[in-house]
């Protein structure tokens, strides 16, 4: 039951862009079109998942056995930066269109503050390494949910008529803020479900 609620919570209540404000950059700057959105989710899923273990890992064994905690950002940008380099890899051979689509968008995972965020949360929330995968996956979830969802927004916005002053970047914006407050709905959802758990 503790892993639904991480999840849930993840997902809809703390969402990671819409809640702790984490990952704008890739939510404003790949969220044109639902194709790019999904291709930036699976990959920052992907790269958010295996960074978290590796990074778990590497603060288990070797920062916290050496003393060397003040090293922690440092090591795991490192290593999320040779992460990406990895993905970006495989998508070159597997989805060259897709690794045409994300351009510019995809070396960003590096320095997505998303990714080292949830890293870091991961270690100061003392979680162990499943819970810690699950809470990864989780926020990956809500990452790409909020991006795949902004981004049909962005798509039917294209199809309306918006006046000159409003157009780009600003309702882009407002349109944002609007979906943060419908997420502000799900507050609560995980008191309410931990109560009836009993947790």
């Amino acid at each position: 039951m503790e892993y639904i609620l991480i999840f849930i919570t993840a997902i809809f209540v703390n969402n990671v862009i819409l809640s702790q404000f984490l990952g704008i950059c890739p939510f404003l700057g790949v969220s044109k079109k639902i194709e790019t959105a999904t291709g930036m989710g699976m990959a920052v899923a992907f790269v958010l998942t295996i960074a978290t273990i590796v990074t778990y890992l590497i603060q288990k064994f070797i920062l916290d056995p050496l003393n060397i905690g003040y090293l922690q950002t440092i090591a795991f940008i490192l290593v999320i930066a040779a992460l990406v380099q990895m993905v970006e890899i495989i998508l070159k051979k597997v989805s060259p269109s897709l690794y045409q689509a994300l351009g510019v968008f995809l070396p960003l995972i590096t320095t997505n503050c998303c990714i080292l965020g949830v890293a870091i949360l991961v270690i100061q929330k003392n979680y162990d390494l499943l819970t810690g995968v699950i809470y990864a996956i989780s926020t990956a979830l809500g990452f790409a949910l909020a991006l795949i969802i902004f981004a049909g927004i962005r798509e039917q916005l294209n199809m309306v008529n918006i006046p000159k002053g409003m157009r780009g970047m600003s309702i882009a914006l407002v349109t944002a803020g609007l979906l943060a407050m419908a997420f502000m709905g799900f507050s609560g959802v995980d008191r309410g479900l931990a109560a009836a758990w009993g947790l």
